[in-house]
């Protein structure tokens, strides 16, 4: 990819945006349907700058980590699910959103379980660097024609810090690609709030593919390991991926769901099972044959309300208060009562001490 060919905003996108002023305490928090399959962020803490490109089918996902920054995180993912929880909250009660969103750091911190010190902050500050200079291209939600989108997960950021040096609030603007997945309430999960206090990258992402496709299903869901190692996009070798989710089987760390590796011949199987089992399909249904096609997105326009919007123009902070803010394939296998399926799925977790040449925390 041409990374001169990235969109430059010759104004600020605030400047023409209504804001949505977060105001809203404590709530559940929801995940993004087509984040939660499908390798868009880095599972390591370590700095990577080598793309993640992936291809199953009509579906494309390139990712690119610029060299100042490196690719966000799963860790970094939090903001947006924090960002998308609010705006689901804030939808659900008949208020205006909007992709501008305003809020402290406070309330974003220990909505996501982080502490709230210096150290904490400055963590922040460096996260949003990276969701603003990775670069994101995909086919998703782009129906039949294959046309690629391209962004980055956070269009402007700005932090305003207090006369004591701590970050007072702060302005951020999301993608339209992102802000339509979330309005969209059939492209939205909750999850559960123990999913911020898992520390692994690998069993971060292995719990939002386990949401997404077990869901509560009574039969769950089965992946091949193999099928696993190429949708995570982790660095890892495809044998010490294995060990590691041998392991997370062995450790269990998901919160609802329990782990155990199957073989079918000469496959190696991770099935994920709920703990808390239903016979009914949960929201909007989970699809048991391993298609994870989400439904071609809408226009969704959310009735209007004047709470939450204020004018365009207006900034928490003048301008000069912050200086210097930029901180810092085909379709695999998957198994549901042990009869192979075709699908786009995937996960792993990443527990034990043990490390690979690119992943770990």
């Amino acid at each position: 990819m041409d990374m001169q060919a990235r969109h430059i905003l010759t104004a600020s996108e605030r400047s023409r945006l209504l804001p949505f002023v977060v105001a809203s305490g404590e709530i559940s928090p929801r995940d993004q349907r087509d984040l939660m399959e499908r390798p868009f962020f880095s599972l390591s803490k370590k700095k990577r700058t080598t793309p993640i490109l992936y291809a199953a089918g009509d579906t494309r996902v390139e990712v690119f980590g610029m060299p100042e920054h490196g690719m966000a995180t799963i860790w970094d993912a939090d903001v947006l699910i924090w960002a998308a929880s609010q705006i689901v909250e804030a939808e659900n009660l008949g208020l205006t959103t909007s992709r501008f969103l305003r809020f402290t750091p406070y309330q974003l911190l220990t909505g996501i379980g982080r502490q709230t010190g210096a150290r904490d902050y400055g963590l922040l500050r460096a996260a949003l660097a990276r969701l603003q200079s990775t670069v994101v291209a995909t086919t998703i939600r782009n129906g039949q024609n294959w046309r690629r989108q391209q962004f980055s997960w956070i269009t402007e950021w700005e932090i305003c810090a207090s006369r004591n040096g701590r970050a007072a609030g702060v302005e951020i603007v999301i993608p339209e690609w992102l802000y339509r997945g979330v309005i969209d309430r059939s492209l939205v999960l909750a999850i559960d709030p123990a999913y911020f206090r898992l520390t692994g990258g690998i069993e971060r992402w292995l719990y939002r593919v386990a949401r997404k496709h077990a869901g509560r299903q009574r039969t769950g869901w089965a992946f091949e390991i193999g099928h696993l190692h190429q949708k995570s996009g982790s660095l890892m070798r495809p044998s010490d991926f294995a060990i590691q989710i041998r392991r997370a089987a062995a450790c269990q760390p998901l919160p609802g769901y329990r782990l155990s590796i199957e073989r079918a011949g000469v496959r190696e199987l991770l099935r994920i099972l709920p703990t808390d089992l239903s016979t009914h399909p949960v929201d909007n249904y989970v699809d048991g044959i391993g298609t994870s096609h989400a439904s071609t997105i809408g226009t969704s326009h959310a009735g209007l309300s004047g709470l939450h919007t204020h004018k365009p123009q207006l900034s928490l902070w003048p301008e000069t208060a912050i200086p210097a803010l930029n901180l810092s394939n085909l379709d695999s296998n998957s198994y549901v009562d042990g009869k192979r399926r075709s699908a786009d799925n995937a996960s792993c977790p990443s527990i034990a001490p043990f490390k690979g040449p690119g992943d770990g925390p």
